[in-house]
């Protein structure tokens, strides 16, 4: 059907509740009316929320499609189809897959699969079996020796939309405290005391041989492309100044509160991880996302590592004690992520936008996925 009407819903915009009905006419919104119709033809609604379709800007979800076990490899047409249903029932209607270039270890996973994932991607975008509409997010990790290779390899793609820009090795970002960077690796790749050494050392070098020069390059072809930037674990003030002189929309998980601070003084959207909200604070000790909101510097929600949590954390933030409402919690992951993205037709139900919508029903006050549409078509 060209044009369809979506009645008795309480329609979630950017800056209010409208009780009424939505009207689709060739896969986008031809009008919003505050009254319910009784055509024979409109889907009743039953007084559920109508929000837009999420849109999702840093997931590793895929990873855990193509590896589900330690050294076990799904095949990347099946593993891409099985995302994006996650991502569908969660309300994620736009999706930038995250898929890293380079890592701190040369053994991982995340390097072996990455070609695999790419041509997955696109082969099953091409092929129209997806739901959701998949974008490229390329993380590259500057402090490794190949990462300016990879890039310039895969900037082109027409799926590459945002680009952020990473230094996870010992004294740097989330891990200015050595401390904690020996606790986190030491425990990931299960190394002896000896072993964690070399591999500091090993890192710190990397770091001070690559960091800079590809930081530098990489920024560089992203404005010559208009492909949207982030800075990823920011930490200090010299971190932040660093990442706005490099002209970057986004600021990925600052882990502090001055981080945070500084980047949105300087007009980066503060992207923090739902799964943050929904537990009450961060897993790896760093700022508390409930903490930014409270301070009104909390811009964007990702669900980072689970799907589920975008919608669910929108709704808890909507609750918690801050100058969130509801709209505007949900704008953090639909309306603002889009815009931070360069997305101008859609994340706002809105008339001429896509009609990318999500039917919510609250129960004990957990936001349930009813239905789906992208482009007017029922995906869920």
């Amino acid at each position: 059907m060209n044009s369809q009407v979506l009645t008795n819903a309480k329609i979630v915009l950017g800056d209010e509740i409208v009780d009424g009905s939505l009207f689709i006419n060739d896969g986008l919104i031809s009008d919003i009316d505050s009254q319910h119709v009784s055509i024979p033809s409109a889907v009743d609604i039953g007084g559920d929320y109508l929000i837009p379709g999420l849109v999702e800007l840093h997931t590793d979800n895929l990873e855990k499609h193509f590896t589900p076990r330690p050294k076990v490899t799904w095949p990347g047409a099946p593993a891409v189809i099985a995302h994006d249903a996650q991502l569908i029932a969660a309300g994620i209607t736009t999706v930038f897959d995250a898929v890293a270039l380079g890592d701190v270890n040369e053994s991982s996973q995340r390097i072996e699969n990455l070609y695999s994932m790419l041509n997955a991607i696109q082969y099953t975008q091409n092929n129209q079996l997806l739901r959701a509409d998949h974008r490229l997010h390329l993380r590259c990790e500057v402090c490794h020796k190949d990462v300016l290779h990879l890039f310039e390899g895969l900037v082109d793609k027409a799926l590459v939309n945002l680009v952020s820009i990473m230094d996870h090795s010992p004294g740097q970002r989330q891990f200015i405290n050595l401390d904690k960077y020996r606790i986190y690796y030491q425990g990931k790749y299960n190394l002896s005391n000896d072993e964690l050494e070399k591999f500091i050392i090993q890192q710190q070098e990397n770091s001070a041989r690559y960091s800079d020069i590809h930081r530098q390059k990489i920024v560089a072809m992203c404005h010559e492309r208009h492909i949207a930037l982030a800075s990823h674990d920011d930490a200090t003030l010299a971190h932040v100044i660093e990442s706005a002189n490099f002209g970057m929309a986004m600021a990925e998980f600052p882990t502090t509160l001055e981080a945070a601070q500084a980047s949105h003084e300087r007009g980066m959207s503060v992207l923090m991880g739902a799964p943050n909200i929904v537990r009450g604070g961060s897993h790896s000790g760093n700022i508390a996302a409930h903490i930014l909101a409270e301070k009104e510097l909390l811009d964007i929600l990702s669900s980072d590592y689970y799907p589920a949590s975008m919608l669910h954390a929108a709704f808890i933030l909507a609750d918690l004690d801050n100058n969130y409402d509801l709209p505007e919690a949900i704008c953090t992951v639909t309306k603002n992520p889009a815009q931070a993205s360069g997305l101008t037709d859609r994340g706002e139900i809105k008339t001429g936008n896509r009609a990318d919508v999500v039917q919510v029903s609250c129960f004990d006050n957990f936001p349930v996925v009813k239905c789906v549409w992208g482009q007017g078509v029922r995906l869920f």
